[in-house]
């Protein structure tokens, strides 16, 4: 399978695959990470479409975290982008935050 963004991300974030914002990355993030770096180092962008495919079908989760720590601003707009197609503002997420939350988080 072929991730079909892996040419873009190799070129857009050059050789190194550098977070943008890495605030937010666990271990584990970096470690997959590091994946990403080496398939993209020693097999270029054909490997690093494996290596990101590999990632989203065994984590979405951390596959999502990776790429929003290399692109927050490209996976932003894509959230913003499939909220508004569901008929959702941004202010109807964060209601359904709080709700799904629920009277302990106020405590």
């Amino acid at each position: 399978m072929r991730f079909p963004y892996s040419q873009w991300m190799a070129e857009e974030s050059g050789s190194k695959l550098e977070p943008v914002d890495a605030s937010h990355l666990t271990d584990a993030d970096w470690a997959e990470l590091n994946k990403l770096r080496r398939a993209l180092e020693t097999g270029g962008p054909e490997a690093l479409s494996k290596a990101f495919a590999n990632l989203a079908n065994a984590g979405p989760l951390r596959y999502m975290n990776v790429v929003a720590a290399l692109f927050p601003d490209m996976v932003r707009e894509m959230a913003r982008d499939k909220i508004a197609e569901m008929g959702m503002t941004e202010e109807d997420v964060r209601e359904l935050i709080r709700k799904l939350e629920g009277p302990a988080a106020n405590q």
